[in-house]
């Protein structure tokens, strides 16, 4: 394994003369903005695309996939290449792809025109989601500006869900699905607009990174083509050639992955930072908190909508109320920090298996506060509680020169996470649905189908809360 390497010469300054730092901050916040709301605001359109472009099942689980497999499996690669090529640079590439792929979304003719916008907008999101960060900590020297600046990015990124499942239900009812994509181009043309005017070109911070891009491939096509597997499972069966040829596709890929981080002399993820405990154990809990924080909303909103007959709009103010608790919790979960990073997630994930073994529950026939608001209140203020002490368990106590790794390594696992989680859940749902006997009617099987899957979930929350207890109160340092 390569060693560590040396620290970083401070970073150029960032915005142009005479402008004050809240121009920074207000780029950083519009950016992270949009690359939050895409991940909720199409979960409420997914029936509206399903109709018009003929998805299917796994179809719409792809809307959802293909954005948060590129963002995850390329925000490494994206901070790396801030450092190469200065972070204005790959700020503004991003702000283009992702500006791009939204408009081509929206004007989609077919599923895999969706799709594969869906995808360049995760490889926009890539780009635009470590540099806005680095935005903030390059331009605010100060302890109390710094901290005031991040809480503000904390809070737009944590609302950013909220309101993408709003917005998403009223652009979808008021106008089509389309404009839940159409809707990032102004904003895209805006912020590109603000970012040549108020910021500065940057030089690279270090000329000797090089981007990892072999390792980048075997990792992302791995697990694209993990997640196609576990997809077209349901519809083929396991034991088809397709199937267990993708899955032994995807495991060459990963090991490959591994072997050439392991051999690399700069490797898009050093291996040796995740003899780290907390670290590793905080990366495994992420992958979990990342599935029970994307699949959830994935299946409500089928459920409201393509099983009770919901509007768009209406689906979307059903679901609020989970998105503002999950936001709200996410705040709260800096002041509950004092209890320790190990016991918050623990609770956290017993209250959240309780949402979602009480979603397990939800009839053909609804009554709202029972079976909606009760549980999804629940759920949110679990698995929302989670995030903050996780990320500080996988950051703290990483030396200085690895701290931009060792929080692109936390996303990244959320974003995989909910990408895989939802493929397998998909499949699990898909599975059970069509195990039930023929007389049983189409809406009842399917419902079971969600069952199951709320109560896999449920069971993941579980195993989070006890790999948490496993985290250490003083998190140990490289040697």
């Amino acid at each position: 394994m390569t060693a560590v390497s040396p620290p970083t010469a401070p970073p150029p300054p960032v915005l142009r003369p005479q402008l004050p730092l809240g121009v920074v901050i207000a780029i950083a916040c519009v950016a992270t903005f949009m690359v939050i709301l895409d991940t909720t605001i199409v979960n409420v359109a997914l029936p509206a695309m399903r109709d018009d472009l003929h998805l299917s099942t796994s179809g719409q689980q792809w809307v959802v996939d293909a954005y948060l497999l590129t963002f995850g499996g390329l925000l490494l690669l994206a901070a790396r290449a801030g450092d190469l090529f200065g972070r204005r640079a790959i700020f503004q590439a991003g702000l283009v792809v992702f500006t791009l792929g939204s408009l081509a979304g929206g004007m989609a003719e077919n599923g895999t025109m969706l799709l594969i916008a869906r995808a360049v907008q995760g490889i926009g999101a890539a780009a635009l989601a470590p540099a806005s960060l680095s935005l903030i900590t390059a331009s605010h020297h100060e302890q109390h500006q710094r901290d005031r600046a991040l809480a503000l990015w904390g809070v737009t990124a944590v609302s950013s869900g909220a309101i993408g499942v709003v917005l998403g239900g009223m652009l979808t009812e008021v106008l089509s699905w389309r404009w839940v994509l159409f809707v990032n181009v102004p904003i895209g043309v805006a912020l590109s607009i603000a970012v040549a005017y108020c910021l500065l070109p940057a030089r690279p911070v270090d000329g000797r990174v090089r981007l990892d891009l072999p390792g980048t491939v075997a990792v992302t096509a791995g697990l694209a083509t993990l997640i196609y597997g576990i997809s077209r499972a349901t519809e083929i069966g396991w034991g088809s050639a397709a199937v267990i040829g993708s899955l032994i596709a995807a495991a060459v890929l990963l090991a490959g992955f591994v072997t050439i981080e392991a051999t690399s002399a700069q490797p898009l993820v050093r291996l040796d930072i995740f003899r780290l405990h907390n670290l590793r154990i905080a990366n495994l809990l992420a992958l979990g908190l990342g599935t029970c924080m994307t699949a959830p909303l994935f299946f409500l909103s089928l459920y409201l909508q393509q099983l009770l007959g919901y509007s768009a709009l209406r689906a979307g103010l059903a679901l609020l109320p989970i998105a503002l608790v999950m936001a709200i919790g996410t705040i709260a979960g800096r002041l509950l920090l004092a209890a320790g990073v190990r016991h918050v997630p623990v609770l956290g994930g017993v209250i959240g298996a309780a949402g979602l073994l009480w979603l397990t529950q939800i009839p053909s026939h609804l009554a709202y506060l029972t079976h909606v608001l009760g549980p999804t209140l629940v759920l949110g203020a679990g698995i929302s509680v989670m995030l903050l002490p996780m990320t500080v368990a996988a950051t703290t106590g990483v030396p200085h020169q690895d701290a931009g790794l060792a929080s692109g390594l936390i996303n990244v696992c959320r974003q995989i996470g909910g990408a895989i989680g939802l493929a397998v859940l998909v499949s699990v749902a898909g599975s059970a649905a069509a195990g039930q006997p023929p007389s049983q009617s189409a809406v009842d099987a399917t419902l079971h189908g969600y069952h199951v899957a709320f109560l896999v979930m449920a069971g993941i929350s579980l195993l989070t809360a006890v790999g948490a207890a496993f985290l250490r109160p003083a998190p140990t340092t490289a040697s």
